[in-house]
This record gives C-alpha cells, structure tokens and sequence, in this order.
C-alpha cells in the first residue's frame, strides 16, 4: 500500500477504519527491514500519527495494531524522532504497563477478579517489543529521567511477578537487558538504587527451579531429571545476559559477597541441566561461563563444596563435577570449526586458569584431565588429540588474545614454574609466555603454590636426556650435513651465514637479541657486555 495513501486516509480514518489501514501496511511489511531512504519523511510521519491514535481510549485490538506498525516502523533508527520524544515514550511505557503507578492498579484489577485478556497481553508484548526496538536504535536520543523511569517500571514488572506470560516475562528481560547494556548512566540505578541484581538472581532461581538444600548448595537435578523446557531455557538467558552486565562494575562491598555466592550457586545448578538441544545447552554454559568470570575469584569455591555422590574423597572432598563440565565446554569450542575463539573460548580459559590459581582442588582435578603424567614424547606436544594437545597448538595462534590466554591457563596448571611447562609443550610454544614474563632464563611465576610434588613416568624419566628442548619430543637421528664437507667448504657458508643476517640487520628486518640474567630480551651488544665487576672489601682499614 502506497504510504501517502495510508497517511491521508489515517487523518480523518474512524478507529475501525484506522486499524484495518495499519493492519495491511503491516502485514506488507512484515518482513521490511531495510527501508526507503526516499519516503524517511513519510514514515516520520506515520509514526506520529500511530502515536496520536495510541493516545486516544482505543480498543485493545486497535492498540495491538497501532504497536505492531510502530514496531516495524522502530526497526529504522533514521525515524524514531516522534518516538524518543518524552511523551511518545511515556504512550509506549503506558502500553507496556511500566509506568509509575501502573503496578496499584494492577493489583486492583486483580482483586476484583479482572483478570487481563489474551488482546491485552499481546498489547503488552508488542510495546516491550517496540520499547527494546528504541532503546537499541536510539541509544542517544532519550532524555536520562525516561531511562530511569523505564527501568522503575521493569524492576517494578519483576518484583511483582507480572511477567508469568512467557513472552511478557522473556521481552521484559530482554528490556532490561538492553537498557543495562546501551544505558551506562542508568546501571548504576539499576545496580544500587532498584537492586536489579537480586531481582534478576531470584527470577533465575524461580525459572531454574532452584530447590536449596543448604546455604549455597541447590538439589542435583539427577540423570533422570527432564531437560529444562524451551521457554524456561529463554527466560533464563535473557536473565543471564542482565546480570553479566549489572555485575561488571569492579565497585564492590562486602555486602554483595552472599549475592555473589548465591549466583554461583545458581550456575552451578543451571551447568548440570541439560536443555532440549545440545546448542541451546551449550548456548546456556556459555553465558553461565561469561557471568562466573564477572564474580569475584574467591566465590569458585560455591562450585566445589558440595557434597560428594558416590563417597570417592580423592579432592579433599571437593564435588568436581562442574568443573568437567567446564573442561568438557572448554574442549568443544576447542574443536568448534570456524569458531571465534576469541569470543568462544577465552572466557572459559580466563575462568578455568583463575579459578585452578586461586583453588588448589581446581588445579589439581584440571592438571590431571588436562595435563596427566607424561608418557608420549615421541611425538611433537602440539601433535594429537588430546586436550594437552589441542592446547599446546593454540600457544602459537595467529591471535595474540587465545595464544596468550592458552598459555597462561597450561602455566597456572604448571604452577607457573617454567621447567614444569616446558615438559609439557617444548621451548618453542611456550617462547612467547615466556618472552612476555620475563622468564626466558627460567624460574618461576609470582604466584604461591603448594608443595604437592608432580611425579614423573618411567617413560619420560627414560626419554629425558634425549628429549630436544625446544620442540619438547624425541627426535629420530638426522646426518650432520657438515661431516661430508670440507674445512673450506664450512668457512665459506658460515661467511655466507654470516652475510645473510648482516644484512638483515642492517635493513632493521632483524636485530640480533639475547637473555639478561633477569630472564629478559635485550639486544645481542648489551648481552654480550662484561658485567661489573664486584668490589672486594678488604682485610685492611
């Protein structure tokens, strides 16, 4: 339908006559995401007008309508002028019950038995729709006190259990999410002011099905437990990604310390459900994943003190059971083809090398499923399939953020001591951790371990005097090219050698470096350097 048309006869259109017009430019546009730069002015338009019926007392039916044109209209951030406007936004916080006030007469309603229709409910989700079309494409154009009254209302939504309509409950999380993601100046309002965070623990918990059986302890959901359902599984990633983003402010008081226990409790929980898909499971640990990295180090232990199924105490009675979901997590996104390790696999590297250096259980369970005692040194480390295999070859990814990551979550897991690592990948992977800290002469890293001795095979114990260094495996015997040459023959390649990196030098496409007895790269001239020498004191005054 021709928009000049539409926007002629929606002048002077009875309400009736209004919502048939809006009902087929909806229907026709369904699917329009990219719009006619030529007619901006048209829909700028429209939109005013949508909102100028949506302010009359209008049927429910007339108002789903009028929403469901704005929130295809919304998807065009060039023309949401009339939309960001105070008062358009307030038409839309009415129709999505979260204005001020809104909540009593809820209440009431509900007392005198009138309950809100099916029409009623879509009208809600369609102006959360379109109030999450907004906030995302406009994220400048809103006046702050809009902001903060938008999320009274959503926090006020939660805390009043009116989201039990899955699509009302999922968009009002998706809102909030939303607002927490593209509204810094509103967080902290969320975070201090509504306390959003311990609203959004409890919808989880409630969407979970969270039965607590200690202080941060949630029963086991058991192997025959059902997979979480489809719209459950949505509500709680909604929620999730909220609490990712309200928990990332590094201001913390001792206060949040039993918040922050209890969300870990929760994970712990929701890593031991499994959904209706394997995506959708992975898709849930993942976002468990990046929220546990939010949460101080020191709350990890919430994963492991539990009780022990079965009576095996070999942890110090430690429940590892989470943890191998995590390294099972770790090792399919390892595996993942075209995957973005960056935004796939760090954060489970970052959360497993914190949690194995701050946890000694963690540690010692990882280092036996990721790097157990070493029998295999005929072939390269990076050479396999193995998960110590895998790792080691992502030590030399093109990526500076997953190589160093790799390697540091395999140094922690050595108790950062560089003859431990070294074993395990060879001089050559581990060169760039070690170039970076400063350890190329060996030593250890600065953080505390204990004294628990790491114990050798008879296999490598054997291999070890043959093992090359720097590739970590032994190698079959190769000819010295050099016995069937002559003295002259050596001296003129060592010249030509010689020659070749001069010159490469001298373009600066190389620069000869060496090892400070701090560990540290320096240029070759200043390695080779006479240390001072030490005044001797002497017997005589």
């Amino acid at each position: 339908m021709d928009l000049k048309t539409v926007l002629s006869q929606l002048e002077t259109a009875a309400e009736g006559d209004a919502e048939l017009l809006l009902q087929q430019y909806s229907r026709e546009n369904t699917q329009t995401f990219a719009f006619d730069q030529k007619e901006e002015t048209l829909r700028i338009k429209l939109c005013q007008s949508v909102l100028t019926v949506l302010g009359r007392q209008v049927h429910p039916s007339c108002q789903k309508t009028c929403l469901e044109t704005l929130r295809i209209l919304s998807r065009d951030k060039r023309v949401l002028a009339p939309v960001s406007t105070r008062e358009g936004m307030v038409i839309l916080l009415r129709m999505a019950r979260l204005r001020a006030g809104q909540e009593e007469n809820e209440d009431q309603r509900s007392s005198q038995g009138g309950a809100q229709s099916e029409e009623e409910e879509r009208v809600v989700v369609e102006a959360l729709k379109c109030l999450c079309n907004v906030v995302y494409n406009s994220p400048a154009a809103q006046q702050v006190s809009v902001d903060v009254q938008l999320a009274h209302g959503l926090c006020a939504s939660l805390h009043n259990g009116s989201t039990c309509h899955h699509e009302v409950g999922l968009f009002t999380l998706r809102l909030l999410f939303l607002l927490s993601a593209l509204r810094p100046d509103v967080r902290g309002v969320l975070r201090c002011e509504l306390h959003a965070v311990k609203l959004l623990t409890e919808v989880l918990e409630h969407t979970l099905d969270v039965r607590w059986v200690g202080p941060y302890e949630a029963a086991h959901p058991g192997p025959q437990a059902l997979p979480m359902p489809a719209e459950d599984n949505e509500r709680a990633m909604e929620a999730l990604k909220a609490l990712f983003n309200l928990t990332l402010s590094e201001a913390r008081g001792e206060e949040d310390n039993h918040q922050f226990r209890v969300i870990a409790a929760i994970l712990r929980h929701l890593l031991m459900q499994k959904t209706e898909t394997e995506d959708k499971t992975e898709e849930a640990h993942s976002h468990a994943v990046n929220l546990l990295n939010n949460l101080p180090v020191s709350c990890l232990d919430v994963l492991i003190d539990v009780p022990v199924r079965g009576g095996q105490d070999e942890y110090g009675g430690k429940n590892l059971e989470a943890v191998q979901v995590l390294i099972d997590f770790m090792e399919k996104r390892i595996d993942k083809q075209g995957s973005n390790y960056k935004e796939g696999l760090t954060p489970v590297l970052s959360l497993l090398t914190e949690g194995s250096r701050c946890h000694r259980e963690i540690r010692r369970y990882i280092k036996a499923q990721v790097l157990p005692p070493l029998k295999d040194v005929k072939n390269r480390p990076e050479v396999g399939s193995t998960v110590r295999n895998k790792l080691v070859r992502l030590m030399t990814h093109v990526d500076m953020g997953v190589k160093q990551t790799a390697a540091e979550f395999l140094f922690v897991l050595c108790k950062e001591s560089v003859d431990n690592l070294l074993k395990y990948t060879g001089y050559g992977n581990a060169a760039g951790l070690l170039v970076a800290r400063g350890l190329l002469a060996g030593g250890r890293g600065e953080t505390q371990y204990s004294e628990d001795e790491d114990s050798d095979t008879e296999e490598y114990k054997s291999a070890k005097p043959f093992i090359n260094p720097i590739t970590g495996h032994v190698e079959e015997p190769m000819l010295n090219p050099l016995e069937e040459m002559t003295e002259e023959q050596k001296e003129y390649e060592a010249e030509k050698l010689a020659n070749m990196f001069d010159k490469l030098s001298r373009q600066n496409l190389i620069r000869p470096m060496g090892v400070r007895p701090d560990g540290t790269l320096a240029p070759l001239e200043e390695t080779l350097c006479d240390p001072p020498e030490e005044n001797s004191e002497s017997d005589s005054d």
